[in-house]
C-alpha cells in the first residue's frame, strides 16, 4: 500500500479534501530499481517537449490565489491529443541513451504528463483519490497501476517517483517537481522541465511552495506544514529537526524569522481537492 500522496481523506469546510492528522504511516521508501541507472553521460540527445508545452500553454492557468490550475473541462480533442502523443513519445524514448540531467527532466515531465492523462481519462472527478485503479485491497488512487511501457518495462507513477527519481538523484526538490493534480501539491509549472534550467527551476519551486500556506504557515507560534514533509521525512533529514532545517533554507521574510526559533511542527495537512480551474 502506498500512503504517500493519498492518506486518509477527511472533508473540510468549503468542500476541500484536507488531511490534518499529525501522526501517520510513513510514505514509501525510495527503493532503487537498478535497471534505470543506465545512462549515457556524454550523450547530447534531447527529448522534444513541444507537445507538452502546447498543452500547458492551452490549459494551465494561474488563479488569483496564486495556484496553477488546469482547465480539465475545457480540453479539446486536439489538446487531448497533445497529451496522448507526448506520453507515447516518452514511452518510445530510449531513456538509457540520455545523459543524467536529461533523464531527470524526462522522468519529471513524464510523471506530470501521465498524471494529467489519467485525470483526463477519468473526468469528471473531484480528487485524484477517486481514480481507484491501483491493485491491492488497501490501495487507493492511480499510483500503483502499471500505465506505460518504457524499454520493455511496465511502469507506474509510483515506479517513476519512488524507484527512479528519488533513489537515483537523492534530491528533496523532486517533491517540488512532480505534481499529483491536487491543490495541496507544489504547482504544475508553466513549462516542461529542461536540463539546462532544471536546477534553478526546482529551487524556485521550493521557494514558492515553502512560502505559500500550502507548504508551511504559522498559526500563533505553531508551525503547520504540508503533509508531504511528514510522508517523505526520510528525504528531509529524517526527523522534524531536518524538516525545519529544510524549510529555513527556502523560507523568506517573516516566515524565515519565525522558523528560526521553531523547535517542532505542530501539525501537518494536505488538500486533496483537484487542481482544476473553476
Amino acid at each position: 500500500m502506498d500512503v504517500t500522496r493519498r492518506g486518509f481523506i477527511g472533508l473540510a469546510a468549503m468542500g476541500a479534501v484536507v488531511l490534518t492528522t499529525k501522526p501517520s504511516a510513513a510514505g514509501p521508501k525510495a527503493e532503487l530499481w537498478d535497471r534505470w541507472t543506465q545512462r549515457a553521460p556524454s550523450s547530447s540527445l534531447k527529448v522534444d517537449n513541444t507537445l507538452w508545452q502546447k498543452f500547458l500553454d492551452a490549459r494551465l492557468k494561474n488563479n488569483p490565489a496564486g495556484l496553477n490550475t488546469v482547465d480539465y473541462a475545457g480540453v479539446t480533442a486536439e489538446e487531448r491529443k497533445y497529451v496522448d502523443d507526448y506520453v507515447a513519445l516518452l514511452s518510445r524514448t530510449e531513456v538509457s541513451k540520455l545523459n543524467p540531467a536529461e533523464q531527470k527532466a524526462y522522468w519529471i515531465n513524464f510523471y506530470n504528463a501521465l498524471t494529467i492523462q489519467v485525470i483526463l481519462d477519468h473526468m469528471p472527478v473531484k480528487t485524484i483519490m477517486d481514480i481507484d485503479i491501483s491493485s491491492g485491497l488497501f490501495a487507493q488512487g492511480p499510483w500503483g497501476k502499471k500505465l506505460v511501457m518504457v524499454e520493455g518495462e511496465e511502469l507506474s507513477l509510483d515506479d517513476m517517483e519512488h524507484r527512479i527519481l528519488r533513489p537515483i538523484w537523492s534530491d528533496p526538490r523532486i517533491h517540488y517537481g512532480v505534481n499529483c493534480a491536487s491543490v495541496g501539491c507544489p504547482d504544475l509549472i508553466m513549462n516542461p522541465y529542461d536540463p539546462e534550467t532544471m536546477d534553478a527551476t526546482l529551487t524556485a519551486n521550493a521557494i514558492a511552495y515553502v512560502n505559500s500556506p500550502r507548504g508551511v504557515r504559522m498559526e500563533g507560534g505553531d508551525v503547520i506544514a504540508s503533509k508531504i514533509y511528514d510522508w517523505f521525512v526520510e528525504d528531509f533529514g529524517g526527523n522534524e529537526a531536518g524538516i525545519l532545517a529544510h524549510l529555513r533554507q527556502y523560507a523568506q521574510g517573516d516566515l524565515k524569522v519565525a522558523l528560526e526559533s521553531a523547535t517542532k511542527i505542530s501539525d501537518y495537512e494536505y488538500d486533496w481537492a483537484l487542481n482544476a480551474a473553476l
